[in-house]
């Protein structure tokens, strides 16, 4: 049974088209990971500054896998744009 994990971002307010530039070019990483069946980028319509990174994968521990292709460099990038630390979790 596959597992969809939900990633909620909230860009500062002067970041906000470059997180979300940033976050579509990881898209392609992502999508080809080993047990990645999809992966989507959307954007709140009210609040710009709000994404969600919605990933459907055959388990947990294949996301988990997928990781090691986000460099820290990355990982320290995006704190950079984000007005609170991202919110991520599971659901089935």
């Amino acid at each position: 049974m596959s597992i969809t994990r939900i990633n909620t971002f909230r860009a500062l307010d002067d970041k906000v088209d470059a997180l979300k530039k940033f976050l579509t070019a990881l898209l392609p990483t992502i999508r080809a990971s080993s047990g990645c069946q999809s992966c989507q980028l959307l954007q709140d319509q009210t609040i710009p500054a709000r994404m969600v990174i919605i990933e459907v994968w055959d388990s947990i521990d294949a996301h988990h896998q997928s990781l090691q292709h986000v460099s820290r460099e990355s990982i320290d990038e995006v704190k950079t744009m984000l007005a609170s630390p991202p919110v991520g979790g599971y659901y089935q």
